[in-house]
């Protein structure tokens, strides 16, 4: 008996400690080695019209290995002096953030993020190409394993976007250059910004900008635009890496999974 009690505490310490990770603040963590350039990667690989191929060239294989970033303020690169809140916006992600500790994260509920709160979400993500159907399919392994469809057929968005939000908006995109352009409207207000806390609004508004630099790097732009919520625009930037071996796999999330209210309920193996 006293195994089994030392057993079943061990595990629940464990389960604790996995979700203090996801849920306590901490420093930011500096990335910038493994965000760099890869010396000597191989070059943009490109599709039959010449534009930069985003997705993999392996049958099968490599996807984006994104990471997380719980605060913005890292990789924040417009305004310098810092995001731009409205006073009422920077009380309640002070308060999600320092009182609240994230608990209320509607990731942590399983609902799906958008924008660029999809793009920081550490799990990997896929581009499928679709050009004979002008379109660009986006997979995400988690967020509720989620997928976005982008139109590249020059639609605009639909006068009535903003009367059925979306957790992940309406997405049109373009070229400017070799550079992937992702304009994005008509999100609910049921998901935060960022991990901090940082609100959005009906006014949801994400410009984004993919660019592959070579084989293994893709630099990744957002600008935020909610007047709901923030003074003015405001954007961030960093890299992301390729893995060519990588596959996704699947990830199960139930948005109002109740597991963590039973745990302490279930029968340990040789309890009775």
């Amino acid at each position: 008996m006293r195994n089994v009690s030392l057993s079943r505490f061990l595990t629940i310490a464990t389960v604790l400690m996995f979700l203090s990770v996801l849920m306590v603040p901490y420093a930011p963590a500096q990335r910038t080695d493994n965000h760099a350039r890869k010396p000597n990667s191989p070059p943009t690989p490109r599709l039959s019209d010449g534009k930069p191929n985003f997705g993999t060239t392996t049958p099968n294989k490599g996807f984006w290995d994104l990471h997380q970033h719980q605060e913005y303020t890292e990789i924040l690169v417009e305004p310098r002096e810092g995001i731009p809140y409205q006073p009422w916006a920077k009380a309640l992600k002070d308060y999600r953030r320092n009182v609240l500790i994230s608990k209320d994260d509607p990731e942590g509920y399983c609902l799906p993020p958008g924008g660029a709160r999809a793009m920081t979400t550490p799990f990997p993500m896929e581009f499928i190409h679709q050009p004979e159907l002008k379109r660009i399919i986006m997979i995400y392994e988690g967020g509720a394993h989620i997928w976005r469809i982008v139109y590249m057929d020059g639609r605009p968005h639909p006068a009535d976007v903003m009367d059925f939000p979306t957790w992940t908006g309406h997405a049109i995109g373009s070229w400017d250059g070799d550079t992937l352009v992702i304009d994005t409207v008509g999100y609910n207000e049921g998901h935060w910004t960022d991990m901090g806390g940082s609100p959005r609004t009906s006014l949801h508004h994400v410009i984004e900008r993919f660019t592959r630099f070579d084989y293994n790097t893709m630099q990744y732009e957002a600008t935020i635009d909610d007047p709901g919520a923030y003074t003015r625009p405001w954007t961030i930037r960093h890299n992301v890496q390729f893995d060519p071996e990588g596959e996704i796999k699947e990830y199960v999330c139930q948005e109002n999974n109740r597991f963590l209210e039973r745990f302490e309920n279930l029968k340990m193996q040789g309890e009775r």
